[in-house]
């Protein structure tokens, strides 16, 4: 074995072609409306002995970003409209609820009890626009200490809180950077939840690798591939989805293509949807 080889062999798991260090960062305290997620994602990194680098990836949890910015709605303070009532009857959902969906939403998908797709105004497919209340604190009235339900909306543009979490971050630690906003959704074909990346800046999320060849030299002819989601989903499973407490991820070793883009390139166009 030359220098040259012991070297490359002693480099750190994640700068080895092929290998990535996936790092959920430790102790994230509760996110409120007006906390600064750019403090808090380095606190963390602090805390893991880790400092940004050029190409280093920081994936968030959708829920975190809404709770900072405030995406909160109170259900006693939606008055339902009649088509809200008589659509959560089919379903057999809150009509305050279904409002809520519904003005999140452009198109009712398909429905049936306890379910609700539509197609949320940011253009992805998705159950219940959504809106969630797992791990959302409720409120207290006050006069008679009675509990006031609230529910959490996504982020209004995650790509733009993407851009701008990546800008915050590179005046801090000089580091340039890749953002992902990821959430858990179900699948058309396959039971169970996946991340995915809802929103994103600074990395190619949709990589189009039609033209290049394959193992025997011929050209691939249709292959895309979701890295955004890719990544969002590696970044889930260190996160967990109960109360493990852990919505930031550090991921290190992606060797990111040199165009940008965001995560409305991975929404498929209506007219190429086939399963509408």
């Amino acid at each position: 074995m030359d220098a040259k080889q012991a070297i490359k062999d002693n480099r750190p798991a994640a700068q080895n072609k092929g290998q990535l260090s996936i790092i959920a960062l430790p102790n994230i305290p509760l996110v409120v409306a007006g906390d600064g997620l750019p403090s808090i994602i380095c606190n963390g990194l602090t805390e893991c002995r880790l400092t940004l680098q050029d190409g280093d990836i920081i994936v968030l949890a959708q829920k975190i970003v809404s709770k900072s910015e405030g995406r909160y709605a109170a259900l006693d303070s939606v008055t339902p409209s009649q088509e809200a009532i008589n659509l959560a009857k089919d379903v057999e959902k809150d009509p305050r609820l279904v409002e809520l969906i519904l003005s999140e939403s452009r198109d009712i998908i398909r429905k049936r009890r306890g379910v609700l797709i539509v197609e949320h105004n940011l253009g992805i497919v998705m159950a219940n626009a959504g809106i969630d209340t797992s791990n959302v604190e409720q409120l207290e009235s006050g006069s008679n200490d009675e509990i006031r339900r609230q529910v959490l909306l996504l982020p209004k543009d995650p790509d733009a809180s993407c851009e701008a979490l990546r800008g915050a971050l590179r005046k801090i630690t000089g580091a340039k950077i890749a953002v992902i906003i990821n959430d858990s959704v179900g699948r058309a074909w396959r039971n169970g939840t996946v991340g995915m990346a809802i929103g994103t800046a600074g990395i190619e999320a949709l990589l189009d690798l039609n033209g290049r060849p394959d193992l025997f030299e011929r050209p691939l002819q249709a292959t895309q591939v979701g890295i955004a989601d890719e990544l969002a989903a590696a970044a889930s499973i260190v996160m967990g989805q109960a109360d493990e407490g852990r919505p930031i991820v550090h991921i290190r070793g992606y060797k990111p293509q040199k165009g940008e883009g965001t995560a409305q390139d991975l929404i498929r166009n209506q007219e190429q949807d086939l399963f509408r």
